[in-house]
């Protein structure tokens, strides 16, 4: 089933129905729109796009920030047969003309958030980009664009007829570039499709249940996990911001039963009752059955922090990539909470295999590359033959995660390849000390990078963001240190805010650019 058809279905069956809830707690504001506003609304936008020239394979730029009108006009764009270009809306203009320049876009759908950026690259993408449909105050329409209102008001609520098929290009879904220069991964159809059937068998979602929506919508994390709750006509909230508060508030006044959380999330809600901030007491949450954690990895610690505090939450966490369709290729699954710590097992449809730089299956319990094969392996890296090539073998995506796999069959995340740190010829994975170090009592976070070394090559930094009101000192730091292995010891402890882009990754780039050259007398206490 086409993922638009499945709109349709639910607006013929839960017609009345909320489908969305959109809260604003900045502003005390919640809006919310039905099954059928939602499908409506969406064959608008895919009628305005026709209209406007925009042909089956055409690319179409959606730049916005999470709000009610995001995935409407998401589905837009999938209706006329062309394909998404959802991108970061952390990235700068540069960034944005060269995802744009990229895809080829033909239209470019922005938020008022993006002026400024839109304006600095509109000369050099206009040799493409025939429209611009700007979404916010009528009021402020750049004068090159169109309003989202103008646009759509006068367009049949009908849907289009556009003959399309499964196999059929989706989505543009850019990297975060974190590695490098943001890369266009191309989903269909069938991937898309695929993701709703994963993510509802990995966390049971039923037509009563309501999702809350916190990360942005144009990450695959986010959409994907929303995913199960679509394709069972589930309601959900999509909250703006991320104060522990405005989260419990929206679990307890929208009945939420699912979160899917960030590390930085969680841990700042635990810090929010630790201290006070948030008294359980005032709220409603007997209905939160899930809290599940991915896009990063998950300290062991604060997972059992926090079934000390929601006895009574189910866990989970997923494991995925932009590449696979998102999350969900690895999955630890709900009954396996005596293996937090672990990524899980194959998830749904899914195979997987720890192997060497051979692409040989190594040794159970050594650590090797991760690989994945499954239905939602992405059809390939638009416009890159070459990437695509080293990026999948045979069916296999090579994920560029170290990893291992326990004598059950779980996998054990082990550290990006690109972030292994080689000191004195020992290989030491950040994650690890990352994990541990979470433990202190006194962290919020913390970063483990390699810096250069004369002696060594390179030697461990950990980059720690203190808690706030609390203060700690390099010498507590090098004392509760005293448990790891001496080589797997930080040799640096810097104080400093830890950087992390939208999808809950720790910046690291950020880091090594500016604290890579420090020296081995480098210090901060």
């Amino acid at each position: 089933m086409l993922i638009t058809d499945i709109l349709v279905r639910n607006a013929r069956m839960y017609g009345n129905e909320t489908a969305l809830i959109e809260r604003v707690p900045t502003q005390n504001l919640r809006r919310e729109i039905t099954w059928e506003e939602f499908n409506a609304q969406s064959n608008q936008v895919a009628q305005a796009l026709l209209a406007a020239g925009i042909q089956k394979g055409d690319k179409v730029v959606h730049l916005m920030v999470n709000c009610i009108e995001w995935l409407p006009i998401y589905f837009g764009i999938l209706r006329t047969g062309a394909l998404a270009v959802p991108l970061n809306f952390r990235f700068r203009a540069e960034s944005l003309k060269y995802c744009t320049s990229v895809a080829g876009a033909k239209a470019f759908i922005f938020g008022e958030e993006f002026v400024d950026r839109v304006d600095k690259i509109k000369s050099d993408i206009d040799e493409t980009v025939k429209d611009y449909i700007f979404v916010g105050p009528e009021e402020q329409t750049p004068g090159y664009a169109i309003p989202y209102k103008a646009f759509i008001d006068s367009q049949s609520a009908d849907e289009p007829q556009v003959n399309m098929n499964i196999l059929d290009d989706a989505g543009l879904y850019f990297t975060s570039g974190t590695t490098g220069r943001p890369k266009a991964t191309l989903l269909t159809h069938r991937n898309l499709e695929f993701a709703c059937f994963l993510e509802n068998s990995h966390h049971h979602q039923t037509h009563e249940d309501n999702f809350l929506c916190i990360p942005p919508l144009y990450h695959t994390g986010a959409k994907m996990h929303w995913f199960g709750n679509f394709i069972v006509g589930a309601r959900s909230v999509i909250l703006k911001g991320i104060e522990p508060k405005w989260i419990v508030e929206a679990v307890s006044e929208e009945k939420v039963t699912l979160v899917w959380l960030l590390v930085p999330w969680a841990l700042d809600i635990l810090f929010a009752i630790e201290c006070g901030d948030i008294k359980l007491r005032d709220y409603e949450l007997d209905q939160w059955r899930l809290m599940h954690i991915g896009a990063q990895p998950v300290p062991l610690s604060l997972i059992k922090e926090w079934k000390k505090v929601f006895p009574h939450h189910k866990y989970d966490t997923n494991y995925g990539l932009t590449e696979c369709t998102g999350p969900g290729c690895v999955h630890l699954g709900i009954e396996n909470e005596h293996k937090v710590g672990a990524i899980g097992r194959p998830g749904f449809d899914w195979e997987c295999k720890v192997v060497d730089d051979d692409l040989r299956s190594v040794e159970q319990g050594s650590p090797g590359e991760l690989i994945v094969k499954g239905p939602g392996i992405m059809k390939e890296y638009y416009g890159n033959a070459e990437a695509t090539a080293e990026a999948v073998v045979n069916g296999w995506l090579r994920t560029g995660d170290v990893a291992r796999q326990d004598e059950d069959g779980f996998i054990w995340l082990v550290d990006r390849k690109k972030d292994v740190i080689i000191t004195g010829g020992e290989n030491i994975y950040p994650v690890e000390i990352e994990n541990f170090l979470q433990a202190h009592p006194k962290i919020q976070d913390v970063a483990v990078i390699g810096v250069p070394s004369t002696r060594l090559g390179e030697i461990t930094a950990a980059v720690i963001q203190v808690k706030k009101g609390q203060a700690v000192t390099k010498d507590e730091i090098n004392a509760f240190c005293e448990e790891l292995p001496r080589y797997k010891r930080p040799r640096k402890i810097i104080f400093n805010h830890v950087p992390r882009n939208p999808t809950g990754k720790i910046e690291k780039p950020k880091l090594r650019k500016q604290f890579g050259g420090i020296s081995e007398s480098f210090k901060i206490e």
